[in-house]
């Protein structure tokens, strides 16, 4: 148990926690829960808003990595504080893959799956989708396992930290493969927002770059999937070159001016899964400094107009933006995932360290995407200040039943839970 204060990955946001526990078993995890009064858990702290607010919190990272690859069901225990580039490490090295990575591998597994984190691609579903059981302790710091047989499993993957502190995930894998990374330079707008489908369909994984201004994208970075026998997945090449993107003849960094070095290998060079499906390399920092992150989520068929929505701010938002990415992540059932119940463009925001003047310019933002129903990712700043994201979640009444069944004492509750998913009818 230590004082320290924590603060979180961006540096823009400092836990007000008054002491920070470090349990290295699962008995000492359930000790400290049952005598805690309020607690939240904390993994890599890449969260930029209070979402781990509390008055204690609960370091994730000294618990067991396990890593136990189960072959004959296709799944693997990880321990909840182990980050995902050592996780594929792992897994590759024994012949395994996850479906998908975020765009950092630096992130933990159970932070990432408690707030539906996502790579990009047009059949493939957020990180969490590949979450077959749950271990938690729960408020009388009992153990609880779910898995899919249970239905609240569904409910409780994107937990947002308050059903308990997971402990461990058993994810779902597959056998490895190979990607090739492309970039493109210069597609039209008019591009997209016309052949949208042929746009993210290009690729198995696909992220547009841009900062809203000018009549063309900045990068269009492509990942495909080597398929067995050598043959790749998709040839986005010739299909870019026919519409007035050219490739890139040097590795780029998605920021203008960035280092390319700290990105993952393109150029068309195949690699291993977890070198290729993130964009940036594990052992780099993966910023060019200080940045805040905004990301909303819309259905899939309101996406051109949104896109037209945004586009119309880019004067607005570039003397506070780096770059702006949109990707795609199929629909999902999970109850508070952003992606839940429809196919989803991504539109995502990484800003200056300003946050008072992002504070400002978020509600201008959110007014453009509110006829599209923009759900905000769960971990970035955004402002909902009508205190109405949780309508836009079909189940959000079944979540606040299972958390006052998990919780009845508000242990793991904060103020973010109660604006956010509590505050709304």
């Amino acid at each position: 148990m230590t004082t320290d204060a924590l603060r979180n990955w961006a540096g823009n946001h400092t836990y007000p926690a008054s002491v920070v526990h470090r349990p290295t078993t699962v008995a000492q995890v359930q000790e400290v829960v049952a005598a805690s009064r309020r607690l939240r858990a904390v993994g890599t702290r890449h969260s930029f808003n209070d979402i781990v607010d509390s008055t204690a919190l609960l370091s994730l990272e000294g618990l067991p990595s396990l890593l136990d690859i189960d072959r004959g069901s296709g799944t693997v225990r990880v321990g909840a504080g182990v980050r995902y580039a050592v996780l594929a490490a792992h897994l590759h090295e024994r012949g395994w893959a996850l479906h998908n990575l975020a765009s950092l591998p630096h992130i933990s597994v159970a932070g990432a799956v408690a707030t539906a984190s996502h790579g990009s691609g047009d059949r493939s579903a957020n990180l969490s989708s590949a979450v077959a059981g749950l271990e938690l302790v729960t408020a009388d710091g009992d153990q609880l396992v779910l898995t899919r047989a249970d239905a609240e499993l569904a409910g409780a993957v994107v937990g947002l930290g308050s059903l308990g502190v997971i402990t461990a995930l058993t994810l779902e894998v597959q056998p490895t493969y190979d990607v090739v990374q492309e970039v493109h330079i210069g597609l039209p707008w008019s591009v997209v927002l016309e052949d949208l489908d042929g746009v993210f369909g290009s690729a198995d994984s696909v992220s547009l770059f841009t900062d809203w201004r000018g009549p063309s994208v900045a990068q269009v970075w492509c990942k495909s999937r080597i398929r067995d026998g050598g043959a790749r997945s998709a040839d986005p090449a010739a299909w870019f070159a026919a519409r007035g993107a050219v490739p890139a003849v040097a590795p780029v960094h998605p920021l203008p001016g960035g280092d390319a070095a700290s990105t993952t290998g393109q150029l068309g060079v195949p690699g291993p899964w977890h070198e290729r499906l993130p964009h940036f390399r594990t052992g780099f920092v993966p910023s060019a400094g200080q940045e805040l992150q905004s990301e909303y989520f819309v259905d899939r068929r309101d996406a051109a107009a949104a896109i037209e929505a945004v586009r119309r701010l880019g004067e607005r938002l570039a003397p506070v933006l780096l770059v702006s990415e949109l990707r795609t992540v199929a629909a999902d059932d999970l109850w508070l995932s952003m992606a839940q119940g429809r196919d989803s463009v991504c539109l995502h925001f990484t800003w200056r360290p300003l946050q008072a003047d992002v504070e400002a310019l978020l509600p201008t933002l959110e007014e453009a995407l509110m006829p599209f129903a923009a759900r905000p990712h769960w971990g970035k700043l955004f402002a909902d200040p009508t205190r109405g994201v949780s309508r836009l979640y079909p189940r959000v009444g079944d979540f606040r039943s299972l958390v006052a069944r998990f919780d009845p004492v508000g242990k793991f509750g904060n103020p973010y839970l109660d604006r956010h998913v509590f505050g709304a009818s």
